[in-house]
């Protein structure tokens, strides 16, 4: 007999399982150390940028703003798998119990990264408006019922296959999303607020209607949830071999000007493959860039010189470790070992590649730091940088790189 609650355990218990194994390795003792710097150094001059904010600060609309694109964004975590599509669409009507798991699950989980978001920006509310922190709890149950009434809709959104309709309800809930918490911010009139909650039960119930004697679209809520956790997988494998990752590469042909400049000859067979790579496979050149804009929006707003010494040095840490995985990335494939190529000379491509990328982001993050008139922090950081990079490329990763 099929049983709804022991499938949705398992499911729930595989996954939890699986995220856990894999958070191990992605927050290994080098990151943590990195990430409490990085989210001390942050909350002190976070702190400080808070206290020398004006009255005149549009905190209600930046909150508003940010607060509705975590709300708008609303997917409901199924725990479906690619076998389900025939197995479990006959019973498709006795899994209604199944999904309510998935919809609170998934509540209870957004309605965490709500908190953690909220408790951020309310610092900055209570100290420009004079509030304090009295209605932190009353405006996050307002919050948290704003986040369940987004699953719901988007759980009824998903009985459909149009883009169109997604768009369109990503649009009309983001706007309802930013009103409703603007208003809310504002303390406005009980009256306005109530508006907004018909308007929003009106919506819901419009979709509703529309969707009571739609079957679910099994191939895309499958896809979905295959594509949420190919992006975990993805993450992961920065870290550790992941054995459920596919490879996904993109073609990027104006990046063909920089492998046309390596050159055909025998010792730049590796170079090439792990340049080509780089640009092109998986998510190693959006990492990089990434963390590159992270940084130098980071250096931009620290005045503290030396502290921008340190944070360029934390990042050009994280870029390199996450970097370390090109050297495996085909290590599976056979062909590869078949090259004429000796060893050394993999091991010198990379190297170099890995110094030359490392060096990219010190330059840049050197322009950040001279464009803000600081020509011996920026100096000091080049030098450090470089430096940073020979230790990190020749000594630190030796270890790391099996042949």
């Amino acid at each position: 007999m099929f049983d709804d609650q022991k499938l949705w355990k398992e499911r729930f218990g595989s996954r939890v399982k699986d995220l856990s194994r894999y958070l191990r390795y992605i927050f290994n003792g080098h990151l943590v150390v990195v990430l409490l710097f990085l989210i001390g150094g942050g909350a002190f001059y976070y702190q400080n940028w808070i206290t020398g904010l004006s009255n005149s600060f549009p905190v209600v609309t930046i909150m508003a703003f940010v607060l509705a694109i975590f709300l708008t964004y609303s997917p409901v975590y199924n725990f479906l798998l690619e076998a389900d599509r025939i197995f479990l669409i006959p019973l498709e009507n006795r899994l209604k119990r199944y999904f309510l798991r998935s919809g609170v699950a998934s509540f209870v989980f957004q309605g965490y990264i709500l908190l953690m978001v909220f408790a951020i920006l309310m610092p900055m509310y209570a100290h420009v408006g004079n509030h304090g922190f009295r209605l932190f709890f009353p405006f996050f149950v307002v919050l948290l019922a704003a986040k369940a009434w987004n699953l719901v809709v988007s759980w009824q959104i998903s009985y459909f296959v149009q883009p169109s309709v997604y768009l369109w309800d990503m649009v009309v809930r983001f706007c309802i999303n930013a009103l409703l918490c603007y208003l809310l911010l504002q303390q406005a009139h009980l009256l306005f607020l109530l508006v907004i909650v018909v308007v929003m039960v009106f919506y819901y119930r419009s979709y509703f209607v529309r969707t009571r004697k739609i079957g679910l679209k099994w191939d895309l809520l499958i896809a979905s949830e295959e594509k949420r956790m190919a992006s975990f997988y993805r993450l992961a494998n920065l870290f550790t071999d992941v054995p459920k990752v596919k490879d996904t590469v993109k073609r990027r042909r104006w990046l063909d000007f920089f492998l046309n400049r390596i050159g055909f000859s025998q010792d730049k067979t590796y170079l090439y493959l792990f340049s080509r790579t780089f640009l092109r496979a998986s998510d190693y050149l959006g990492l990089f860039l990434r963390l590159t804009v992270i940084g130098m929006l980071a250096l931009y707003f620290i005045t503290f010189g030396w502290g921008q010494i340190v944070l360029t040095l934390l990042f050009l840490y994280l870029t390199g470790f996450q970097l370390l995985p090109l050297w495996n990335h085909h290590q599976n494939k056979l062909w590869v070992d078949l090259y004429p190529v000796a060893a050394k000379h993999k091991f010198a491509a990379f190297r170099l590649l890995l110094m030359v990328i490392l060096s990219i982001e010190v330059v840049i993050f050197t322009i950040v730091i001279l464009l803000k008139g600081q020509l011996i922090i920026s100096l000091l950081t080049f030098l450090a940088g470089i430096c940073f990079n020979y230790i990190f490329t020749y000594i630190y990763s030796k270890n790391r790189l099996k042949p």
